[in-house]
């Protein structure tokens, strides 16, 4: 009984330190909030059969690797991949801000959601991990089964092209 309880405060734990990023990117993926649910749920199920002494510490790693495999086994099913929306983007307005800066990151944040969406699939899928998850280079090295330099060349590379269309587009 003691066992079940550590376990459950461990899933407990992961899923309130990582469950908001993996539904971002599992939306992401699978274009689709309720697939996306799935997606995460089932990630979550592997975590509580997973060995967490085989786990340490990389869980985070482990569950985008889980959940980037069953969201691209979801996808694949579907046939489609969309990207996340901006629907994200009305979460991150803060409270305190004024309407006009509320308007203005709106449509920052809306350009460079459309930059994002026109980068190649891997550059795409390297940013979404390091900004929208948070994860490191080695972990999104770990994710993908990328080098760690070339999630590093990925990621400079996607960050001059937005830099240049989203600086060209202000």
């Amino acid at each position: 009984m003691r066992r079940v309880a550590t376990d459950a405060a461990y899933v407990r734990d992961a899923l309130a330190r990582h469950e908001a990023a993996l539904m971002r990117y599992a939306t992401s993926i699978t274009g689709d909030v309720e697939r996306a649910r799935d997606v995460v749920q089932e990630t979550f199920v592997r975590l509580w059969q997973a060995d967490r002494e085989q786990l340490g510490e990389h869980v985070a790693p482990w569950l985008f690797t889980v959940c980037r495999n069953c969201a691209l086994d979801v996808a694949r099913k579907e046939v489609r991949m969309q990207p996340v929306g901006t629907a994200a983007v009305d979460l991150a307005a803060e409270a305190g801000d004024t309407p006009l800066a509320q308007t203005l990151r709106k449509e920052a944040t809306s350009r460079v959601l459309a930059g994002v969406d026109g980068l190649p699939a891997n550059q795409r899928e390297v940013v979404r991990l390091k900004f929208q998850a948070g994860l490191s280079y080695k972990e999104i090295s770990a994710v993908t089964g990328l080098t760690v330099s070339n999630v590093g060349y990925l990621l400079h590379h996607a960050i001059k092209t937005l830099r240049d269309s989203v600086g060209g587009a202000a």
